[in-house]
């Protein structure tokens, strides 16, 4: 019997530590990382679901370039208040902003997803999760600020850690809101011909 053709490798988009420990849990592990390093502003009037759309499928086509004959996952996260698109936070008086907005008030996370596989079809969803935070009190903030694990984050704050202690109601996908949406990522990954790698010896 002639052996199967092999797996073509899968890129992942993105330099998020979050997004490859969540791939790896469903079974996709990468095999290469590699971010795209786009500019990530905001266009004039761009609504916070299509900047997540746009910015993941650009990410995957950015890097599918440069990849011919693999899968590429390119994804990017949006925190919203409204239409208020809540950057990165890269200070601490960035992070302390976003709580700020984010006390006491529901907010939505928008996940966008997009595949391009060896053949150059590109597959996407764009998923949402509502996310309501207690009312913080100037202390709780300040220790939250405090810990640090804001750097970096969408919103400035990181739900599978310390803020999951102010996290009153998750509707919808929480691996949204860490970074990547399983569910989702699984069926555009499984839909275009890439099963998940079989489970190692235990």
């Amino acid at each position: 019997m002639a052996n199967p053709p092999p797996r073509p490798p899968l890129v992942l988009a993105s330099a998020s530590p979050r997004r490859r420990a969540l791939l790896e849990q469903i079974g996709y592990a990468p095999d290469t990382v590699e971010p795209a390093a786009l500019d990530e502003a905001v266009l004039p009037a761009e609504r916070p679901e299509a900047h997540a759309a746009r910015l993941a499928h650009e990410k995957a086509a950015a890097v599918a370039a440069r990849h011919p004959g693999a899968f590429v996952l390119g994804a990017d996260t949006v925190v919203a208040c409204g239409r208020r698109i809540l950057d990165k936070a890269e200070t601490e008086e960035s992070a302390r902003r976003c709580l700020s907005l984010l006390s006491g008030r529901r907010h939505r996370v928008f996940g966008g997803v997009a595949v391009i596989d060896p053949t150059g079809r590109a597959v996407s969803r764009l998923v949402r999760t509502a996310v309501t935070f207690k009312r913080l009190s100037a202390e709780e903030m300040e220790d939250y600020l405090a810990a640090g694990e804001w750097q970096g984050k969408a919103g400035g704050y990181a739900i599978q850690g310390r803020a999951a202690a102010f996290v009153r109601f998750v509707g919808g996908s929480y691996s949204n809101v860490v970074g990547l949406p399983l569910h989702e990522t699984y069926g555009l990954l499984a839909g275009l011909g890439l099963p998940p790698r079989p489970p190692g010896p235990m």
